[in-house]
């Protein structure tokens, strides 16, 4: 919905009915009893601007929708010769059955109840293909194999002994055709690549049109030139830094902390800029361009902002309904992972996980320079995981619902690391809702990632964060947590009025520091938001999210 057909009248009588909605359903379930905080009140006053709270109401595939996309039946995977006995590998089958729905311009894939042996990775490149087991509890693909093994060794661009493998790739490698031949080939010839929509070495873009000056919350842009931009088009919104690195400031919640940081010896985050943010078009009337979503930043001269093109994204496809199981092995040292990955979605857009898991894994769900995808019903098992969720190189808006992350079934070998829930990167506007974390933390990874939201979980919190010093701060602006529950009364990285900046900490219990401890990036006053401090399920509405999308209709 367009911000301009919200009347601030529609959206306080709005927000009035969500809350006390939600407070009438769950008055008799809450510990603590209901309570409706002021910056609720505020945010629905001005949805698309807050300063603290972001807008994520149309995180996820097709702007969060409820109903997942059903592509036609194309064919099972048997009748390629795959094979449900545990041993057989089925891998070429599998994949020779999805090529084929490529080519045929899309279509689902279906694996019938068993164990079908992977000596061999999963890959679907083509847009409009999803794969379907019977269920997660029903449908099970054994890897016998890492990407290591398959691929080659995955060495970081910026230098080290690290295994990319420990935060890239997946089992289940969801990704554009050419623009995954493209990673391979530089990976195996040692050019360690960038990830992302613009390609190895982040120059495979056009301009199409520079864009006028906007602020952050505008669902329509006004550009030089409309030519070649139609409904449904799917683009880029490049931000250049400039010299004083005001863009990056912008991103922190702007101010005299953000000013006076020292930003230029932060060699990694300093590479993940230009910004790039993915959104399609949605209405074209003269030089006025709307947009999917409302801008996630302002558009400001000095940033050189344009519209430009990117490698041909992956859409519309997705994985549902059976577990990814690797075969067992010990957790490998922190950064040294084999790549015993789960599934990951990578320059993909509009594109969905729905009852999956992955077992045994050293990485569980990745997005990686991934736009707009929902992922629902996951779950991570086993062993333990590096990360059992990784966000990273600038990816944005996506839903991930009813997650768990399951208490490792081993204890930990030595040297090995647990974060969690990960962003990273310039990664902005994603959010995590209902979930159950009985392992991990809220992985802020550095990279200065912004606006992102953790709503209505319960986490046992015993991760770590990560994250280089040369990557940069900790957190940008409008971070929110929002009805968080912390079992073990850890406060790191859960309560963070003084760490993040122009943040807002909604609905936590009482919390204490102790284990890892961080000061924060930035001077000064942070100007961020704790309010109902010290109650357990008590804030409404209950889930954020929802209540945004509830709010915005």
């Amino acid at each position: 919905m367009s911000g301009t057909h919200l009347t601030r009248r529609t959206l306080l009588t709005a927000a009035t009915a969500v809350a006390l909605g939600a407070t009438t359903a769950a008055r008799a379930a809450a510990a603590d009893g209901p309570e409706v905080p002021a910056i609720w009140g505020e945010f629905s006053r001005s949805p698309f601007t807050h300063p603290q709270i972001p807008y994520v109401g149309r995180a996820g595939c097709r702007g969060g929708a409820s109903r997942l996309p059903r592509p036609r039946h194309f064919a099972d995977a048997t009748e390629y010769g795959a094979v449900p006995d545990g041993t057989t590998d089925s891998a070429p089958a599998i994949n020779r059955a999805l090529a084929a729905a490529g080519r045929a311009g899309g279509g689902t894939v279906t694996l019938p109840p068993g164990t079908f042996r992977i000596d061999d990775l999963i890959r679907i490149g083509d847009s409009g293909v999803v794969l379907r087991g019977a269920g997660s509890g029903r449908t099970t693909l054994y890897a016998t194999r890492n990407l290591t093994e398959l691929i080659g060794v995955y060495g970081s661009r910026y230098g080290g002994d690290k295994s990319s493998w420990s935060w890239a790739g997946g089992l289940i490698w969801l990704a554009p055709r050419a623009r995954w031949d493209s990673l391979v080939t530089a990976i195996r010839s040692r050019a360690w690549p960038f990830e992302g929509w613009t390609g190895n070495k982040r120059d495979e873009w056009t301009a199409l049109t520079a864009v006028e000056p906007a602020t952050r919350g505008a669902w329509t842009v006004t550009v030089a030139d409309p030519e070649g931009l139609h409904p449904g088009r799917l683009v880029l919104l490049r931000l250049a830094d400039d010299p004083a690195h005001t863009l990056l400031q912008h991103m922190a919640g702007g101010g005299p902390g953000p000013a006076s940081y020292f930003w230029d010896d932060k060699t990694k985050l300093l590479s993940y800029v230009p910004y790039e943010w993915p959104v399609r078009i949605t209405r074209v009337r003269g030089r006025r361009i709307t947009l999917e979503r409302p801008l996630p930043l302002d558009v400001r001269p000095e940033w050189n902002p344009q519209l430009t093109t990117h490698v041909p994204e992956l859409t519309g496809s997705g994985v549902e309904g059976l577990t990814l199981r690797a075969v067992l092995t010990p957790q490998s040292p922190h950064l040294l992972d084999k790549g015993y990955n789960g599934v990951v979605l990578q320059c993909a857009y509009d594109c969905w996980l729905d009852d999956v898991t992955v077992t045994d894994v050293d990485n569980g769900f990745g997005l990686v320079a991934a736009s707009a995808c929902t992922l629902r019903r996951t779950r991570v098992a086993g062993r333990g995981s590096h990360h059992p969720y990784f966000c990273r190189e600038g990816s944005h808006d996506h839903l991930i619902e009813d997650f768990t992350i399951e208490q490792r079934t081993v204890p930990a070998p030595p040297g090995t690391q647990l974060h969690g829930i990960n962003v990273e990167g310039l990664s902005s506007h994603n959010v995590w809702s209902r979930g159950r974390m009985e392992m991990g933390t809220f992985d802020s990874h550095r990279g200065l990632p912004f606006a992102n939201v953790r709503t209505d979980i319960t986490v046992n919190n015993d991760g770590r964060h990560g994250g280089d010093a040369s990557a940069g701060p900790l957190f940008g602006a409008r971070f929110t947590h929002w009805n968080v529950r912390v079992t073990n009364g850890r406060a790191g990285l859960m309560k963070i009025d003084g760490l993040a900046p122009c943040s807002a900490t909604v609905g936590l219990n009482t919390v204490t520091e102790f284990d890892q401890t961080d000061v924060p990036d930035f001077t000064g006053d942070l100007h961020s938001r704790l309010e109902l401090y010290g109650t357990t399920d008590a804030v409404r509405p209950r889930n954020l999210y929802e209540a945004q999308r509830e709010l915005t209709r």
